[in-house]
């Protein structure tokens, strides 16, 4: 019904943000002049000088609102920065709504990974598996748990990995998740 630049929030803001100061500036430089005439034998008009009327300064609290409003709404929106959000997911979707695209692009990522580990050495191999297995996203503790080597051994094994570009880890609290890239 509304067309696509109408729908986005932001555009819409940004028109508010826009308006808004165009309205402040315009009431702030341009102030009505009082203007007094005496009438009478010696009745002269004289101008006492610029005032706001009520009116005027209500129109200006409004457009300072409207102002810092949009302004603070548009500085805070992270929608257009992918990486505000640690927790999301490293696969994207193909933006189908049935979920069948992402089930499809994680299975083509998860045959990309597997390829990957038949490359890799045995300790490096048993941990980046321990990982696959797992959708790609685990606890580095459960990692420790699972495979029956130390924390030491898993902690280095993850430093060669990430040095390859294979996984990355996100501190989490007190310990680490690990994701596959």
């Amino acid at each position: 019904m509304f067309p696509r630049a109408l729908r986005d929030t932001r555009f819409i803001t940004a028109t508010v943000l826009v308006a808004a100061t165009v309205v402040l500036v315009g009431q702030l430089l341009n102030p009505p002049q009082l203007v007094v005439a005496a009438s009478g034998p010696g009745g002269d008009v004289t101008t006492v000088g610029s005032y706001f009327t009520y009116r005027d300064v209500g129109i200006i609290a409004v457009a300072a609102c409207l102002l810092g409003a949009s302004g603070t709404a548009l500085l805070l929106d992270r929608r257009s920065d992918s990486s505000a959000d640690p927790d999301r997911s490293r696969v994207a979707t193909d933006g189908s709504s049935d979920g069948r695209g992402s089930d499809d692009l994680l299975e083509t990522r998860r045959q990309e990974w597997e390829e990957q580990a038949d490359e890799l050495g045995t300790t490096e191999r048993v941990v980046y598996e321990a990982v696959l297995d797992a959708d790609g996203v685990r606890p580095q503790r459960e990692i420790v748990d699972e495979t029956d080597l130390s924390k030491a051994t898993v902690s280095r094994t993850l430093d060669s990995l990430e040095s390859k570009a294979l996984v990355e880890r996100k501190r989490r609290g007190t310990g680490n998740v690990v994701m596959l890239l």
